[in-house]
């Protein structure tokens, strides 16, 4: 087994012992702000394999990757999963909640084709304040990326992603014990890319990965808030 997912086995297993006095450890913890909410369907466990090399925000569209994580089971939007927090503290409950593929948003407009805008709630499940790992300037350390069915590996905030903002869904910083932030992810694909959906990938501090298997088309309980907000 990867040192990095021995690491995350023991890191969860151990928070998941000192979670049990803690309300937040049912998925989707506790509230805060008056940020929209998402739906909490059971919990699964997180799958891990090696990170795959992804391509510079705002530089390209993709790196081409054989993705050697391909093989490994993914989620189904909406499943949410538990990783290790940024410096290995905390544990976060991520759940990838909605997806909306559209040419423009926030008064943007893709450069590759199409925008791929998918929302997150992140809830904090231990008592240390926790956040994601972001990714390090080539994207190939951790945080988010889309493989598209070629394989392709696309990392969050390329091409003009970066520019588009989702008001309510753009949490970011340490997320306290007991508590959740929305947040989003924006991916800028050909359509090629954008083809037959996507996987979404989160790596984390271990670096441990993630995966959720995106639809092709515009779902999840979120769809008309988040058009709603990327037209104003």
């Amino acid at each position: 087994m990867p040192w990095g997912e021995t690491m995350r086995k023991i890191l969860l297993a151990t928070a998941a012992t000192a979670c049990l006095t803690l309300t937040a450890c049912n998925p989707g913890g506790g509230g805060s702000g008056n940020k929209p909410s998402a739906s909490h369907p059971a919990g699964g466990q997180p799958s891990a394999t090696t990170p795959t090399p992804a391509g510079t925000p705002g530089n390209g569209s993709a790196t081409p990757s054989s993705d050697p994580g391909a093989g490994q089971a993914s989620l189904a939007l909406g499943v949410p999963s538990r990783t290790v927090g940024t410096k290995l503290v905390g544990i976060l409950e991520i759940t990838p909640t909605t997806v909306v593929y559209t040419k423009e948003g926030d008064g943007t407009t893709s450069r590759f084709g199409t925008f791929a805008v998918i929302t997150t709630k992140d809830a904090s499940l231990t008592a240390n304040a926790a956040d994601e790992e972001p990714a390090s300037a080539n994207g190939t350390k951790g945080g988010w990326r889309w493989i598209a069915a070629n394989g392709q590996s696309v990392a969050e905030g390329n091409g003009t992603a970066y520019k588009v903002l989702v008001t309510g869904y753009s949490g970011v910083g340490k997320i306290g014990p007991g508590t959740y932030q929305m947040r989003s992810e924006v991916f800028d694909l050909t359509p090629e890319q954008a083809k037959g959906g996507g996987t979404l990938v989160y790596t984390d501090a271990t670096k441990s990965e993630n995966r959720w298997t995106i639809p092709p088309t515009d779902s999840g309980p979120q769809v008309a808030d988040v058009k709603k907000r990327l037209a104003s």
